[in-house]
């Protein structure tokens, strides 16, 4: 346990900092697979509204500074090629 006052108070902001990126890491990663889950059944359209909804929070998480945007970047990219392949299947 930190004894000076300046390392108790980060720690206090270290655990907050954690917290709220773990909600939004999961939050993103459930949309994700929810969006996989879509594409497995076959469904252009809900795919189509998922990817939006997935390519929205997975942007969100990235402002936040959670992923790097580069890392964003390229899963918004992967989802959006297998979301198209999908369409292009059916």
């Amino acid at each position: 346990m930190p004894h000076h006052k300046d390392a108790i108070k980060r720690l206090k902001q270290n655990e907050k900092r954690r917290a709220r990126n773990r909600h939004f890491r999961s939050r993103m990663r459930n949309q994700i697979k929810k969006l996989r889950a879509t594409i497995s059944e076959g469904d252009v359209e809900q795919a189509q509204s998922e990817l939006r909804t997935t390519m929205s929070t997975i942007h969100r998480v990235a402002s936040k500074g959670v992923i790097h945007k580069n890392q964003a970047a390229r899963k918004i990219s992967r989802l959006n090629k297998a979301v198209k392949k999908l369409a292009l299947g059916a």
